[in-house]
């Protein structure tokens, strides 16, 4: 390597940590996202579901291990999907390398809510000196029979919606409470993002960095909201400290950031 381009790749790691430092680092958030969050009598009864590991306003993958839990809830019966998974490769428009993530097929066989999760392999994050753990979840209606998107999977922890998570319009408010080991998380931060993808509902610009990233806090109760202003898929990560530590790469304890990650979308009044 000559010396400019040692001195251009030492001024942007100076420059990230920088930014690192002043607290504008990307915001990790796992996705489930399915083709579509309403199946019709009319529609296709297979859907695809992609699960990744982004930063969905930047549009940047990071590399995803194969997940620990993959599964679906329907008329309080939960089924594992984690053999349906298969890896493929993806990159946003600034990403030379191509990332993992994992996509499923799924057959929706009759009507009611299905709510897919996923809990990942732990994610070691250097930037913050300790892993990441997103339990995520989104909601799929199917064939008009609206029960089951209130109800709870059963995770670490998960976001658990106050508002029908499907038939949203840009400009509703959703409302959900934040479950650690099943009780609501009072005073906890919850950060909103908006997935830039000119795909879904067109790209978001932000006027500054603080635009990238929303923050509401629950209340005492453990419940927040947000008002979507745009059409395309909404991610709400409610983020809390893991109890338990697990050993990083020089083989000290490290803490867990666990997440309790929801998806949903909302549609353009035309």
């Amino acid at each position: 390597m000559n010396a400019g381009k040692k001195l251009s790749l030492g001024i942007g790691v100076v420059l990230m940590s920088v930014l690192l430092a002043a607290g504008f680092a990307f915001a990790h958030f796992g996705v489930v996202k399915p083709s579509d969050d309403i199946i019709t009598q009319e529609d296709n009864k297979t859907i695809q579901i992609e699960v990744k590991f982004i930063h969905p306003h930047e549009g940047h993958y990071m590399e995803m291990a194969k997940p620990k839990q993959f599964g679906v809830v329907v008329g309080g019966q939960k089924s594992d999907l984690l053999g349906s998974l298969k890896p493929a490769k993806g990159k946003w428009t600034d990403q030379q390398q191509e990332f993992t993530f994992w996509k499923a097929d799924y057959t929706i066989k009759r009507p009611g809510d299905y709510t897919f999760y996923v809990e990942p392999a732990p994610y070691w994050e250097p930037a913050e000196d300790c892993f990441i753990i997103h339990y995520t979840k989104v909601c799929v209606d199917a064939l008009g029979l609206e029960e089951g998107w209130d109800k709870p999977v059963g995770l670490k922890t998960e976001i658990v919606p106050l508002t029908r998570p499907y038939g949203l319009w840009a400009g509703n408010i959703f409302s959900g409470i934040v479950l650690v080991n099943g009780k609501p998380v009072p005073n906890c931060d919850v950060e909103v993002e908006y997935l830039n993808e000119a795909a879904e509902g067109g790209m978001l610009p932000t006027p500054s960095d603080p635009y990238v990233t929303q923050v509401v806090k629950t209340d005492k109760n453990g419940v927040f909201s947000y008002a979507m202003p745009k059409a395309g898929w909404w991610g709400f990560a409610a983020l809390n400290e893991g109890a338990e530590k697990i050993k990083g790469p020089d083989g000290k304890p490290k803490s867990v950031e666990i997440g309790a990650v929801y998806w949903v979308k909302a549609a353009a009044i035309k």
